[in-house]
Parts: structure tokens; sequence; C-alpha cells
């Protein structure tokens, strides 16, 4: 799901560096689940449920895209096939196609899977993309809306929000490795280019193979003579096939009265809990 990405971080500009480390979110009322759909084996369907979780009626048009990401986490349209790339456009089909759904209201969406014969192995993906749709029951008149008062005029802005989620469909054997390098404490900054102080962990995720990786992201840091401490996670952070790097921001959380200073900074990618919490990779990072 899309939000806008932030290439700046600052101690109120928190969330938006989260949004560009993790999966990506929705706003407004609509709430999907899964967020994320992976079709392996001879599974041959799935489906995605939608809950309007607002307080009208809303309507939302359903479409199949293509999505790539970007080295820093960004999830940007793809209008043509890069190399490497394997979409699952043409292997996909749902229903329905449009839905209205009153508050409170859900619908699933279903999705079936159509492999052509001789399909290569390997991984494949689109994004099932949401849009909402204007409301059509209410007024086009932008002064009847607002009701001005005479001799002034006002706008009403409404905002139509749309939401994705990733459909990898995996066939054959895929396999995929990753691991953590560059790790580096540097501080966030505003906007206009001043340290506020709020420590970050940078570090690259790489990634080879041809499957995509996807887990949960948790720093620890042991001062000298001391025991770990958790000073930053997140969750549900991927590197989608055919990338080969991701590179990210980790901020950092201290107990009140640590600093950063000398002991051991440890950052672990593993896998969900649910999928079996198995570490993928783990780096560290000395500080003098």
């Amino acid at each position: 799901m899309n939000l806008s990405k932030i290439h700046f971080v600052s101690r109120s500009g928190l969330l938006g560096l989260l949004a560009i480390l993790a999966a990506p979110m929705a706003l407004a009322d609509l709430m999907l689940y899964p967020t994320r759909i992976e079709i392996e084996k001879n599974q041959r369907a799935a489906q995605v449920e939608l809950i309007n979780r607002g307080l009208t009626p809303e309507s939302y048009r359903i479409s199949v895209v293509n999505r790539r990401m970007t080295e820093t986490g960004q999830i940007v349209p793809a209008e043509t096939t890069e190399q490497d790339e394997r979409f699952a456009t043409h292997m996909l089909r749902y229903s329905p196609r449009q839905v209205t759904l009153k508050a409170g209201e859900s619908q699933t969406v279903r999705i079936s899977l159509r492999k052509p014969a001789g399909l290569p192995n390997g991984e494949y993906r689109s994004h099932l993309q949401f849009d909402r749709l204007p409301d059509v029951e209410g007024s086009s008149d932008i002064e009847q809306a607002v009701s001005p008062e005479q001799g002034q005029i006002a706008i009403r802005l409404s905002a139509l929000i749309g939401a994705s989620i990733p459909v990898i469909v995996r066939h054959g054997d895929t396999v995929a490795n990753v691991t953590l390098d560059a790790l580096a404490i540097t501080s966030s900054t505003q906007v206009n280019g001043q340290a506020d102080g709020l420590p970050l962990l940078d570090f690259h995720l790489n990634r080879s193979g041809n499957r995509s990786v996807y887990g949960n992201l948790l720093a620890t840091y042991t001062p000298a003579g001391g025991k770990p401490v958790a000073v930053g996670q997140v969750n549900g952070v991927a590197v989608y096939v055919p990338n080969a790097l991701r590179t990210a921001k980790l901020p950092l959380h201290l107990p009140e009265g640590m600093s950063l200073k000398g002991g051991l900074i440890q950052l672990t990618f593993a896998q969900r809990t649910e999928d079996g919490g198995k570490t993928m990779a783990q780096a560290s990072l000395a500080l003098p």
C-alpha cells in the first residue's frame, strides 16, 4: 500500500522514515487483510478481505498493476519490464472488480491463478490495487457543497486514497540469500539540514537468488560490560526480486541516560514469528 515517501528525517518525521523501511501501509478508512499474498506450489487461489472502517459508504475500483522497488525501498509504477523483472499480471484473475461498502461492511475479493504451460521457475509479482472512487451521490457543485458566504469563494477537497498489496507467485524451486553490511551510526536531520541528534543506524540489505526476502529487523546495543538492550525494531521489511540491494536507516531509541559510546550494535534480520522466526542475516558494529 502506498504512502508518500519522505526523503528527510527529523523527530517529527520519524513515521516517514519507518514508512521507507517497512512494508507499505494504507491510510484512510480502508482495511485490507492480508497485506501481502504469497501463492506457492500447487496453490491456485487466494483471497483478500476489504473492510470499510469509516462512517460513510465508500467505493473502490480494483485492478492489477505492476510495481518495482527502488534501492531505498520505495514502490514505484513499472510501466515497462526491465531486465530480470517477472510480473504476474498475465496469470491473475480476480473478482469483483469494483465494490461499494457501507460503514463497517466487508467484502471478499477472490483471486485465481492460471499458470501458462512451460512457465520458467522463479518468482513473479504484481500488485492488487484498490482505488477509492469519488462520491457520485454527493453534490458536484463546490458552492453548494460548502455553502460559502456571499462574495467568498470556497473549495472543499476530498482526498482519493489508493492502496496496493503485493501478490507473489512462486513457481518451481526458489531460493534466496540475504546479508547485512555497511552498518554506520548517523544522526537524523531536519528540513534545514541541521542535525537534531536522533541516532540512526544506516545499513544495507543484500539479496541474491530468485526469491524475495521478507522479515523483521531488530537492533540491540550492548554497552561495555553491560547486557544487550533492544534499541530499534521494524517489522515487515522486504527486498523484492530482482533487487540485489536495499539501503535503509533504522531509528534507535536509547534508554534514558544511555549513550552510544563503546560497546556493540548488533542488527538481526529474521523471519516473522508466523513464518518460523529463523534468523536470515546478522551483522554487528563496534563503537569507539
